[in-house]
């Protein structure tokens, strides 16, 4: 049995909202429109809950009436998603920021080994300035994502934080011996993984569904 309260970076999200959402995500039935409707719905509601200690400085703005202070983020925002199931998660980041760089870590999962292979990156020169967001929709074995963690430090992040929907007991500790200075951000944790490393009770491939490519 997997202790989880031994993961002081462990972060999961429970709101009603994403909880109703994440029931019409899970349904066999959910077509791909409306998949990515309560994917991105719940995309934002994770995106409102994982950047509110981020840092600000203030700046001057002039407003119709006169001039105040306001407040802009102090360092750049990186979004970086695991291709291909992740870019789902990027237009709910874009949303509610703009400002926002973007980047992506395509890796391939060998299904006989479980193991990520990596073919393709792309990330902004800003990283080692940034706060970075990984966005996954599923933390399933964790082996993708912790490798996507690796190559993001690789290239100078520092400030990271890993989100996603849906995560698997192994998954989380895995990735959390990993990379245990980073924080975990889930919505739900689901039971395990099966004999094939999917998420059970899960909400099958997301990438599939997400693009209607079942």
């Amino acid at each position: 049995m997997i202790d989880l309260s031994q993961i002081p970076n462990l972060h999961v999200i429970d709101h009603p909202l994403i909880k109703t959402r994440m029931a019409k995500l899970r349904a066999v039935g959910t077509t791909p429109g409306e998949f990515r409707d309560h994917l991105g719905t719940i995309g934002r509601l994770m995106a409102y809950r994982v950047t509110e200690d981020l840092p600000l400085t203030e700046l001057e703005v002039e407003t119709p009436l006169e001039v105040m202070t306001g407040h802009q983020p102090a360092r750049p925002v990186v979004v970086v998603s695991i291709l291909r199931a992740g870019l789902g998660m990027v237009e709910p980041f874009q949303q509610l920021l703009p400002e926002a760089y973007f980047g992506h870590i395509g890796l391939a999962r060998n299904e006989e080994t479980l193991q990520p292979e990596s073919y393709y990156c792309k990330l902004p020169p800003t990283l080692s300035e940034a706060d970075v967001f990984l966005v996954d929709p599923m933390l399933a074995t964790g082996n993708s994502s912790i490798e996507a963690t690796s190559q993001l430090k690789a290239e100078g992040a520092s400030r990271l934080r890993l989100v996603c929907l849906v995560s698997a007991p192994e998954g989380i500790q895995k990735y959390h011996e990993a990379h245990p200075d980073v924080p975990i951000y889930t919505a739900v944790v689901d039971r395990g993984l099966n004999e094939k490393g999917y998420i059970v009770p899960g909400l099958g491939d997301a990438g599939d569904r997400y693009f209607g490519t079942l």
